[in-house]
Parts: structure tokens; sequence; C-alpha cells
């Protein structure tokens, strides 16, 4: 099952990547008179309110939400992964104002952490990126502090301290890159997450503003025209559905990959 998840997350980034080539006339190329159009030979999706095909939008918005997903993510595990790593490697008074800390972000659901954070820096593509992979960063955190606990007190690095090796050189070099496979799991589970949340905003208005095709605010766009013409809502919803189903195939596999309690 984990394949089919990767070869769906492949295909569709090839079709993102391809966008360009595949729908040359852009996103947003407008015609009133071919506006609320049905699926049909011409528009596979049909159009939107102001005759857009649907399918363009999407295969464009592919690009925009991938990439939310990616770099929100990245955000989550750098910050989240350096402060998990000293809170469990220096402990004592580190470990407490560290994870003490994130624990006030922790009791804060993470959608409504990322609704402040937009609300105050504004909407737009790097403000819902940093909403996003901020709102996540205690999860990530306390996964490597945990990791890094267990990891602390192996030979090797003893070996590594019994030689000279700084603190810093011992955390990037030996503890992070054995934390890696719990991080890996996480993070793709992590990016169907932030697609989710994203999405979430754009449809509340607080994500990514008109004309952007980012699958949540075509959800929103559409929202009005629901019950009159369906395929508004529906094709990028299933566009949502699949990414996310497909992320989550991957993560179970590599969960069940790289957790040796879990192989057969």
């Amino acid at each position: 099952m984990a394949m089919l998840g990767l070869g769906i997350l492949v295909f569709m980034v090839i079709i993102a990547l391809s966008a360009d080539l595949l729908f040359p006339k852009g996103f947003d190329d407008q015609m009133i008179s071919r506006r609320f159009q049905l699926p049909n030979s011409e528009y596979w999706f049909g159009t939107d309110n102001l005759g857009r095909g649907i399918l363009d939008r999407m295969v464009h918005g592919a690009r925009v939400s991938l990439s939310i997903g990616l770099f929100a993510v990245t955000i989550s595990i750098v910050f989240g992964g350096l402060l998990g790593a000293m809170a469990g490697f220096y402990g004592g008074k580190v470990d407490n104002i560290i994870m003490r800390s994130l624990d006030v972000l922790l009791a804060i659901p993470s959608i409504l952490l990322a609704i402040s954070i937009v609300s105050a820096l504004g909407g737009g593509l790097f403000n819902v990126m940093l909403a996003v992979g901020i709102s996540s960063i205690p999860g990530y955190a306390r996964i490597v502090r945990a990791s890094v606990i267990t990891l602390k007190g192996q030979e090797f690095i003893e070996a590594a301290r019994a030689i000279g090796a700084s603190d810093k050189r011992i955390i990037l070099r030996h503890i992070i890159p054995n934390a890696l496979a719990p991080i890996i799991v996480q993070g793709t589970l992590g990016v169907a997450g932030a697609i989710l949340s994203a999405a979430g905003l754009s449809f509340i208005g607080l994500g990514l503003a008109p004309p952007n095709p980012e699958w949540g605010a075509m959800l929103s766009g559409g929202r009005q025209f629901i019950r009159d013409h369906w395929p508004m809502t529906l094709f990028p919803g299933l566009a949502i559905m699949i990414t996310i189903f497909a992320l989550n195939l991957l993560g179970d596999g590599l969960r069940d990959a790289l957790d040796p309690k879990l192989r057969n």
C-alpha cells in the first residue's frame, strides 16, 4: 500500500510540475460566456463562476498546496528537531525551559494557533506556510527529544565525547542522523496535516486570496455554488482527500519499514 501512495504522489508531483505545459493559458483565464459548464470533452472538470477551467486551476493549485505542505513540515522539522535535540541532550533546566515553553503552544489546538498567526501576520503564501509550520513544532520537538534521550547514553556517543567532540558536533553528526527514522515518518504524515490546515485557513478566508488556485481557496470560492454547480467543490475536495490518503499510506509504510518492532 505504501507503493500505491508513493505512486499517487509521484504522479501528482509530475502533473503539478508540468502545469504550465499542460495548461499554458494559466489558472485565471476568464470568459463569462463559458461559466458554470458541467464536465465535457473540452473542460474535463467543468468551469467555475468566472468561466475558468476547474482542472486547469486544480493542476496549477497542486504546486501551491504541495509546496505549502513540504515547506511547512520543513519549518517544523528544522526548529522542532533542534529544540528537541537540545532539550533531550542537555536535560535539566534547558529541558524544562524548552519543553515548558513548547507545552504552552501545545495547549493551543494547532489550527487555532495557525489562525492566530495568520490573523496577526496577514495572508499570503509565506505567512500560511509559517503559521502551519510553527503550529506543528511542539510535536516534532517531543519526538526528537524522546529519541535523543534514548541515544545519548549509547556507547558511540560516549566514544565521541572521549575523543573531544563538541556538543554541537555530537548533536548534528551523531544524534540527529540516528533519530531520523521517526522524524521521516512523522514528516510524511505531517505534510498531509499541513495541506489540510492550509486548506482550512483558505476555506475560512484567512489563507491565500483569490485568484490563487490553492485547493482550499477553490473550495471556499465554490461553497456558495455548492447546490447549483457541484464541480466547483467536488473536484478540489477529492484532490485534497486523495493527496492526504496517499501521504497516509506512504507514512504508514515508512513506519512499518523503519520501526524494527513492526518488521516481520
